[in-house]
């Protein structure tokens, strides 16, 4: 391939092999523009990112994988391994991020402009098997009691792990024994926990069309029914008592304004209301059937009285000033 790439270059009849390759008689050089800030120690590369980040400017998240172009540049030696340094511009805004290579921990590190997204685990709290560090490879290449110790470990470790490892395989081979069998078994289980989900989402969709509403419901949890169960939407009161409660209130409430009532509880107003209405109470006296020898004094002493008042009036007396005689008079 790299043949027949140099044989398809074309060259100019002015060309002279002493000056060296095409790309330095023609002044250019091999990567074109991806090496215009080479004069700065400077190579754009296409740059895979390592992990997944955050990033500072847009808060936005870059997943694993997305590719940018990015300027390559060489910030220090790791004993005889370079240190290389990547400066990139996030694709979702102005922001620009750098990673630098980590040659003693086998890892990136992120300098500015972001920041990682913790996955990192140790392998040893999930019982992965890790491989053994430099200072411990050291040890076991110099110090043979070190290596017999640590052969030792190993072997305790084997015999502890040994009852697990059957167990492991006795439920494998119990359960996958009939493949045809364990898939038929998953599949109905898979179907029945399908309809049950097809009905609830069935639903919630009624209860989200009877409340008029237009968001995404949770499943249910003991919790929840548990607030559902106590809480009441009814009123504390019912309707009879209401009633009752607007009946006192019109009979205690005077129909006219006055200051009679001033003083008095609502409690003895309700009272009040309450008792039986009696005519005594409201003042009204019932006048009974008078006797006919009663009818007959009172209307003889109504008699004396008229003639009594009748005597006492002054009598009158007549006179005629007008006639000449007195013997007449």
């Amino acid at each position: 391939m790299g043949e027949r790439k140099g044989q398809n270059h074309y060259y100019p009849p002015d060309y002279d092999p002493k000056v060296g390759s095409l790309n330095k008689w023609q002044g250019t050089h091999a990567l074109r523009e991806r090496a215009r800030k080479i004069h700065l120690g400077i190579i754009i590369i296409r740059f895979e990112m390592p992990y997944n980040i955050w990033c500072d400017g847009c808060k936005n998240h870059i997943g694993m994988g997305v590719r940018y172009n990015a300027e390559k540049t060489k910030v220090g030696m790791y004993y005889s391994t370079p240190i290389y340094q990547f400066r990139m511009k996030c694709h979702l805004c102005d922001n620009h991020f750098e990673i630098k290579t980590d040659p003693a921990n086998l890892d990136y590190v992120i300098v500015t402009g972001a920041r990682r997204q913790e996955n990192r685990w140790d392998p040893t709290q999930n019982e992965q098997i890790v491989p053994e560090t430099k200072e411990v490879q050291k040890k076991l290449f110099d110090d043979p009691m070190y290596k017999l110790e640590h052969g030792a470990k190993d072997t305790k470790a084997a015999e502890d792990a040994k009852p697990v490892l059957g167990q492991l395989y006795q439920r494998n081979s119990g359960v996958w024994r009939d493949d045809f069998e364990a898939n038929s078994r998953l599949r109905a289980e898979f179907r029945a926990s399908k309809k049950q989900i097809k009905q609830q989402d069935e639903k919630d969709k009624a209860l989200l069309a009877k409340s008029s509403l237009d968001i995404s419901l949770l499943p249910e949890s003991e919790s929840d029914r548990k607030m559902a169960s106590l809480m009441r939407l009814h009123s504390a009161k019912s309707i009879a008592e209401r009633d009752r409660e607007k009946r006192s209130t019109i009979l205690t409430r005077p129909a006219l304004p006055s200051t009679s009532g001033v003083g008095e509880s609502s409690a003895q107003k309700v009272k009040i209301a309450g008792a039986k209405l009696e005519m005594k109470s409201l003042g009204i006296v019932k006048k009974t059937a008078a006797s006919p020898a009663l009818v007959l004094a009172s209307g003889s002493k109504r008699k004396v009285e008229e003639t009594i008042v009748e005597e006492k009036k002054p009598k009158l007396l007549l006179c005629n000033y007008g006639s000449g005689s007195s013997d007449s008079d």
